[in-house]
């Protein structure tokens, strides 16, 4: 594969919307289909959603899918047929692994333990990347990073590889594949200020939170994303106190 570098600005996204939810894609999805934009390297869904208070999505299946979910405002409260119940909030990373099987739901309802009905809007990211093996069964897993964000650094949010594994939040089943994420901030001199975009086969950036500059690409701010090919390694430079999600992918699609 030739080294690429590909921007994509958020605008460029699809764009669902109906009473209770707003939802930006980055590869088709839904009704949306561009059969030249259907994934990057193992990354099948990349959604940026809104989801108003007291809706979301009710029941439905999954299967052959490794599901994270990062929330950046608002709670989100998981249910699923094996019995799991979760509530995720910003610093708390999610992973449903469906693989045989499994049916779910994710709504902004109260949270059990204390019964209030949310008053703002959850806003977060979905990915999914493809397994290295169909037919396993499901599982479910969340883990707190928050700490290890505000540390500083890129922190393993999710993992497969064996370097990785051992030190990620929750772990996935793509031994491939690596979502990182860090906070940046924009003080001039602070070492915090830059970090380096990960490098491998594919690689898939995107700015949730503020504002940065790339090495060999420019300015980027939330919602714009960034695919590499065989490169990686670009200063990334906080213009604005950021928030940056990076896929660090060996395989493509069930390779």
């Amino acid at each position: 594969m030739a080294r690429a570098i590909a921007v994509f600005g958020s605008g460029d996204r699809f764009h669902t919307s109906t009473s209770w939810l707003d939802s930006w894609h980055s590869f088709s999805f839904g009704p949306h289909y561009d059969p030249t934009n259907t994934h990057h390297g193992a990354l099948l869904v990349n959604n940026e959603e809104r989801i108003t208070p007291l809706a979301g999505y009710d029941s439905h299946p999954h299967q052959h899918s490794e599901i994270l979910t990062w929330v950046l405002e608002g709670t989100l409260v998981h249910q699923d047929s094996n019995g799991n119940n979760g509530v995720v909030y910003p610093g708390r990373v999610q992973r449903l692994s469906a693989g045989s099987g499994v049916l779910h739901s994710e709504r902004n309802d109260p949270w059990p333990s204390d019964g209030e009905a949310p008053e703002q809007p959850v806003r977060l990211i979905q990915m999914t990347v493809t397994p290295d093996e169909t037919g396993t069964a499901p599982d479910y897993a969340h883990a707190d990073v928050d700490d290890q964000l505000d540390a500083g650094g890129w922190v393993a949010l999710a993992s497969g590889q064996p370097k990785h594994v051992d030190d990620a939040g929750v772990r996935i089943r793509n031994t491939g594949a690596t979502l990182f994420a860090a906070r940046l901030t924009a003080n001039t001199g602070s070492t915090s200020a830059q970090l380096l975009c990960p490098e491998g086969p594919f690689v898939h950036l995107q700015v949730v939170r503020g504002s940065v500059d790339m090495e060999d690409v420019g300015a980027l701010s939330v919602g714009d994303t960034v695919r590499l090919t065989n490169t990686g390694g670009h200063a990334i430079t906080a213009t604005s106190d950021a928030e940056v999600l990076v896929w660090e992918m060996h395989r493509g699609l069930w390779s």
